[in-house]
């Protein structure tokens, strides 16, 4: 029986960027490698990519799986960050010591580094990357953090652009709304973007789509902006929430819209495989830096005195205007180092 390999991310918990992180990791996995896949919600990612899983939430568990595992994969995201919480990045820690003093190797697969708040938290990571066996990036700025913390790795885009990419459909289509909640955006914060968008719907005379790009986090933002009174009535008319279950599901519905507009960095992504309009909100440099690469429309969610009419200005100049097919084609060719690095697997 083939010893497998053990894939960590933050995979089976409702959130279709971190699917469609797994989707390419397991497309990219050389074929003689077994996955055993850490996941919260095992069932359904068992049922979507047909893959042992253990449960992600219990680091027990996990280390109990990594005794029968050959290696350890970090795939994809920014899992070395401790804005979620120092935990987190103390849970990630345990896994590379004990792969280390197993003498596993352990990969950084498509990395974001940080943010690394806490000066403990530096100097933990300080202490981890020299024992990674190799480390491919997803940005710059990661690399250029891991430089300063005294390891050099390369970099690329983030893997999802590997995921195949599909013709648009969406010309006289909807405008779908992927949008979270954030610390950026709190009550009457919300009203220029709203505004805008009530007058995008209104003008172009479309439906508006809100697509909870993570179940748990976005699915009710549509109701709660309703209730606090924040969303204009004719906004709320041309609203209702669609859910998609896979990256797949997502993409079809995005590349029969005609404006994306993507707060989650993976709606961004999915929304441009698509091949669908889009225009990024940053609540996040992430976003930012994948919108310039891109080529796209991106508004500061930091920014304050913001005037609707120049978000509506935005928006329309990005209406039923999908991005570059040159811009597209970079990106997915940045994505093949990620590719590269899981051949270290076969050896």
């Amino acid at each position: 029986m083939t010893t497998p390999v053990l894939l960590c991310g933050y995979y089976g918990e409702h959130n279709l960027g971190d699917d469609a992180l797994l989707e390419a990791l397991l497309a990219q996995l050389p074929p003689s490698s077994v996955p055993l896949v850490t996941a919260f919600d095992q069932e359904e990612i068992s049922r979507q990519h047909g893959v042992a899983s253990v449960n992600r939430r219990s680091l027990s568990a996990v280390l109990s799986a990594l005794r029968r595992c050959r290696a350890l994969v970090l795939g994809g995201g920014s899992l070395l960050q401790d804005s979620t919480s120092f935990r987190s990045l103390l849970y990630y820690a345990a896994l590379i010591s004990a792969a280390r003093l197993q003498g596993k190797p352990v990969l950084l697969w498509a990395q974001g580094l940080g943010p690394l708040r806490r000066r403990r938290s530096r100097a933990l990571v300080r202490l981890l990357l020299p024992m990674v066996s190799a480390i491919t990036w997803r940005d710059a700025s990661s690399a250029q953090l891991a430089r300063q913390l005294g390891v050099a790795a390369p970099h690329g885009t983030d893997a999802v652009w590997s995921l195949p990419r599909q013709h648009w459909l969406g010309l006289g289509g909807p405008i779908v709304v992927c949008w979270r909640p954030t610390h950026h955006l709190q009550a009457q914060a919300w009203c220029p973007y709203l505004s805008a968008l009530e007058q995008l719907a209104e003008q172009t005379q479309r439906e508006v789509i809100w697509l909870p790009f993570h179940r748990d986090q976005d699915q009710h933002l549509l109701d709660q902006l309703h209730q606090q009174g924040l969303m204009g009535e004719a906004l709320h008319r041309r609203s209702r929430v669609v859910q998609a279950s896979t990256p797949a599901e997502a993409m079809a519905l995005f590349r029969s819209a005609s404006l994306v507009l993507a707060m989650r960095l993976h709606a961004l992504i999915l929304a441009a495989l698509a091949g669908s309009p889009v225009s990024a909100l940053s609540y996040d440099p992430k976003v930012q830096a994948c919108a310039t690469e891109l080529g796209c429309g991106c508004l500061d969610l930091a920014d304050r005195d913001v005037d609707p009419a120049v978000v509506l200005a935005a928006w329309l100049d990005a209406f039923e205007h999908p991005p570059a097919s040159a811009s597209l084609q970079a990106m997915a060719q940045s994505t093949a180092l990620h590719r590269d690095l899981l051949l270290q697997l076969e050896r």
